[in-house]
């Protein structure tokens, strides 16, 4: 028993760093050689994942394949759809307006102001002093960061640093951040509504036809499934775009593809060089977004919060330490003033922990007001 339980948290806590670290380091280094490609890895990711939930949510019939019935009606699916097409297509956007990765991951970070004013303003919510201040810490070190990218902080004058490319990408990142927080609270009414799934091993989600439960794939698995699978006719609107990213890359650098012993030169056949960053980004992608779905199955907000937090902090270190070293060789270390880099990232993690912990103490609060 214990060493199952061992075995199921290695696995998830496996998917979640080792999965979004892995695929915040080939999104550098494709957006580094080809910042255009957001829509093209967007893509790819929904259909990578769309395909894989496939096989789990169609059943053979004497009529034909259907799908499997769903734990929940498809229209709340429909908002939640559209909201999170537009904040992965956003994000991976942003690249392309000279963002570097290490601004990137901290500006995502600092969706808890967003997340509060909207629940303010939409939901009605009210929050105490301490999850305020954590906010405007956070706030605070959003800002610090954006700044520490900024074109005043560079020592170069080209394009890259133009003020104009840079405030056009931090806009794009804002709005993938309020949509960001319009899709928490739309998840928010379709669980009061319609039930939070249980997690798993817990005495709701055992029934009389365990058997065919066992068969059907759990409950996030079908929300990582539909969000993707029903958002992939949306690029239609960016098709364009697509086309004119697949003929870039394969104008690109070639490499040859590997075949054993001396068949490489007698074939001599060749990919683009960006093929390969591209198809580990897409699968990487897949085990970072199962790894976060299993997680918030098994434990509460808080420890969601604070893994991810973390998750962030080791993608900004392998980003800063990693592909520093390459960027230093290029010259264009410089683009970054890492002291206030790094400053700004420990203001929103520590904001991030103490609105965490904020949070819960006020549920407690609550949980015994109504007691």
């Amino acid at each position: 028993m214990i060493a199952s339980i061992l075995s199921d948290w290695f696995t998830t806590l496996s998917l979640v760093f080792g999965g979004c670290c892995s695929n915040a380091l080939t999104l550098e280094q494709l957006t580094s050689e080809y910042p255009q490609a957001g829509s093209l890895i967007t893509f790819f990711q929904f259909a990578i994942i769309s395909l894989h939930g496939l096989t789990k949510h169609i059943i053979w019939t004497h009529y034909g394949p259907r799908f499997r019935p769903r734990k929940l009606p498809l229209t709340p699916y429909l908002l939640q759809v559209a909201l999170f097409y537009f904040i992965s297509l956003l994000n991976n956007a942003a690249f392309g307006y000279r963002i570097p990765m290490t601004v990137h991951i901290i500006f995502r970070s600092g969706g808890l102001i967003i997340s509060m004013l909207l629940g303010w303003l939409i939901a009605g919510k009210r929050y105490t002093t301490v999850q305020v201040f954590s906010v405007l810490l956070v706030t605070l070190g959003v800002m610090l960061t954006t700044l520490s990218a900024s074109p005043t902080h560079s020592s170069q004058s080209n394009l890259s640093t133009d003020p104009y490319i840079y405030t056009t990408g931090i806009t794009i990142l804002t709005l993938a951040l309020i949509f960001s927080g319009l899709l928490g609270l739309v998840q928010d009414w379709t669980y009061s509504k319609y039930g939070r799934p249980p997690p798993p091993g817990s005495a709701a989600s055992n029934g009389s036809k365990d058997s065919q439960k066992a068969k059907e794939p759990p409950a996030w698995q079908e929300s990582m499934f539909y969000l993707h699978f029903l958002g992939l006719p949306m690029f239609f609107s960016v098709r364009s775009d697509l086309i004119a990213q697949i003929h870039a890359i394969n104008a690109g650098p070639q490499m040859p593809i590997p075949f054993p012993f001396s068949l490489e030169k007698l074939v001599g056949l060749t990919i683009p060089a960006a093929a390969l960053p591209l198809l580990l980004n897409t699968l990487t992608q897949l085990f970072c977004v199962a790894g976060v779905h299993r997680l918030t199955t098994r434990v509460n907000s808080l420890t969601v919060t604070l893994v991810l937090v973390v998750r962030k902090a080791v993608s900004l270190v392998l980003s800063v330490v990693g592909f520093g070293l390459i960027r230093r060789g290029k010259g264009s270390n410089s683009d970054v003033d890492m002291v206030m880099m790094w400053f700004g990232a420990a203001m929103v993690l520590v904001g991030t922990m103490t609105y965490s912990i904020g949070s819960k103490r006020a549920d407690a609060n609550d949980v015994k007001k109504k007691n």
